[in-house]
């Protein structure tokens, strides 16, 4: 067998290829028309900017004392999204420096974490 091409899906060992092949299918099936059922959904994966994506919340607003943030139930969907870039921004920054290395700041995006200094968890 002649090996033309390899793919690593990051740095780590995996007893078979089963998984590696899960995971190169499902990148790649979602970039097909209708997949996602939406065809605006891969727009705002995570990476498809560079950075990582802001953290997910559904209800109830309060949970084991957990809230959700306030700005996500407020209604405003400008000052909702300039959170989200935010935390998308945040979280970059501490959990990937390699990408946010890489990445160049924007007028927005400066907005954006002066408006929201904090990082969700």
């Amino acid at each position: 067998m002649v090996v033309d091409e390899e793919i690593s899906l990051g740095d780590f060992v995996l007893a078979g290829g089963e998984l590696a092949a899960l995971c190169i299918t499902e990148a790649v099936v979602r970039l097909l028309p209708g997949a996602l059922g939406n065809d605006a959904s891969p727009e705002e994966e995570s990476f498809t900017d560079g950075l990582l994506e802001y953290p997910q919340y559904t209800k109830p607003a309060e949970f084991r004392g957990l809230s959700v943030p306030e700005v996500l139930r407020s209604g405003d969907h400008a000052r909702v999204d300039r959170w989200r870039r935010a935390q998308a921004l945040r979280r970059t920054q501490l959990r990937r420096p390699d990408l946010w290395a890489q990445y160049t700041l924007s007028a927005e995006d400066e907005k954006a974490l002066r408006e929201f200094p904090t990082v969700a968890e």
